[in-house]
């Protein structure tokens, strides 16, 4: 063989050998640029648990306040409404009077219904409406969270 064909032989396998290095290269790159984005999106994931148990848990001091005057409430219209109708003189005189002569419960009753009207039984649940409907998102990602806000991973479905 010739020198030159010798020298165009060994070029070639330079170059294979660099093309092949270079390959690696980006191989390796592309594993790191992975590995950089699977640690981007667990930093998200995480401020986004962080940010939903923050919510809730902000919700919780308030949701406790209604439930209790919606305690107190039902409490005192079923107290009234007992008196109300133990009372003998309510058989013998007409309904608006029989109101007028139990004004406890007539309060009550009115109180209750305002409540329900200003949409005390959605702030009752107000934590548990948004864990339900990040559920409903989340359910998309194989996620889910807890009534707390928490987020869960749930496993990949297998494809068979």
């Amino acid at each position: 063989m010739s020198r030159s064909v010798v020298c165009q032989q060994r070029r070639k396998v330079n170059q294979r050998r660099i093309l092949h290095e270079e390959e690696k290269r980006r191989r390796k790159d592309k594993k790191m640029n992975s590995l950089e984005q699977a640690e981007g999106k667990i930093k998200y994931l995480k401020a986004f648990e962080r940010r939903l148990t923050e919510y809730v848990s902000c919700l919780q001091p308030a949701t406790g306040r209604w439930r209790m005057i919606l305690i107190v409430v039902s409490v005192c219209t079923a107290t009234g409404a007992w008196n109300w109708l133990i009372d003998p003189d309510t058989q013998k005189v007409s309904f608006l009077s029989s109101l007028w002569n139990h004004p406890f419960f007539t309060i009550s009753c009115i109180t209750l219904i305002a409540l329900f009207f200003a949409g005390i039984h959605k702030r009752v649940v107000a934590p548990s409406i948004i864990a339900a409907r990040c559920r409903t998102v989340l359910a998309e990602y194989n996620m889910s969270c807890d009534d707390t806000g928490k987020l869960i991973l749930k496993p990949r479905p297998s494809i068979q």
